[in-house]
């Protein structure tokens, strides 16, 4: 990709979360642990998966994707985040502010359809249990996930590519701990109203498209439960969902929070406090959450402790 800038700022000042000097080690360490719990629990999870035999089935291959991809998404701004908070002068070249834009949404991107294809894979598990091993083969579940990296990619290739276009010549000074679009489109001297389209055109096709899949794959899920006439087989079906269904609502929950809100002063702090729930929390929530709610994890987990303390 080329970086070049066609405006005459070289580099932008990271605000960060605060300006208050007594609150930045506290946080450096918080961040940091919150980074070591989130690359530590996602790693252990992919390690487990692939140890596992039992774990080898479309939903814990999706699991595993899953799982890189926080892993990965986590690492794109947390290193230079957790730099700022010791550092005297949070800067970041125009170059790094748009590799960190670019890998940011291209995750962000490639989770939504993660979880779109992770909610394919429990509908045709519940509601097409005959079908299963030939509608999940393999190579259905490889085109899948190939198609959620490729969509990231082609999304955040756009998005990156129309900001890269913008001329910054003004403040160069970024009210956030990273380059996100919505700061970075408020320093443009140039005119956005481009940028703001694509930037609709993007967001709304993977939010539109993701949401509306999983939304009607849980309802023909909801559909097939209410016809199960044992309580046994409600229950089974439902902890199948559990898992998925609380990763998706803290993502696209905590996302929603953090992109749409009032462009006002008053919402800036704000935007931050969702931001940090949606680009820390939620990445180190997810393996935890597979891990507690899951059965077969709960007793891949326990076996493996047991090999490892005799």
């Amino acid at each position: 990709m080329n970086m070049e800038n066609a405006s005459s700022v070289t580099e932008f000042i990271l605000m960060g979360l605060t300006e208050q000097p007594k609150l930045q080690l506290p946080l450096f360490f918080l961040f940091l642990l919150n980074y070591l719990v989130t690359g530590l629990g996602n790693l252990c999870l992919m390690i487990l998966i692939c140890l596992k035999s039992h774990l080898h089935t479309p939903m814990y291959f999706f699991l595993f994707n899953l799982s890189f991809i926080d892993l990965c998404y986590s690492s794109v701004f947390n290193p230079k985040m957790l730099m700022n908070f010791i550092s005297k002068r949070n800067v970041i070249s125009f170059t790094g502010c748009m590799s960190q834009l670019f890998f940011f949404c291209f995750f962000v991107g490639s989770e939504c359809y993660v979880l779109t294809a992770m909610a394919y894979d429990r509908y045709v598990a519940i509601c097409k249990p005959l079908l299963y091993t030939m509608a999940m083969s393999p190579q259905v579940c490889s085109l899948l996930m190939s198609g959620s990296y490729v969509m990231g990619f082609a999304g955040a290739t756009v998005h990156t590519g129309c900001m890269m276009r913008l001329i910054f010549c003004g403040s160069s000074i970024i009210s956030h701990y990273m380059c996100d679009s919505l700061p970075l489109l408020q320093l443009s001297c140039s005119s956005t109203y481009a940028n703001e389209i694509v930037v609709s055109a993007v967001v709304g096709t993977v939010v539109i498209v993701s949401s509306l899949i999983i939304l009607i794959s849980y309802a023909l899920i909801l559909f097939n439960i209410l016809h199960i006439p044992s309580s046994k087989g409600w229950s089974k079906a439902l902890s199948t969902c559990g898992s998925h269904i609380t990763t998706v609502g803290l993502f696209y929950g905590f996302g929603l929070l953090t992109h749409v809100r009032p462009p006002s002063s008053s919402f800036v702090e704000q935007g931050k406090f969702f931001s940090v729930l949606y680009t820390n929390v939620v990445p180190m929530l997810n393996p935890l959450i597979y891990s507690l709610r899951n059965k077969d994890v709960k007793i891949a987990v326990k076996k493996t402790l047991k090999r490892i303390t005799k």
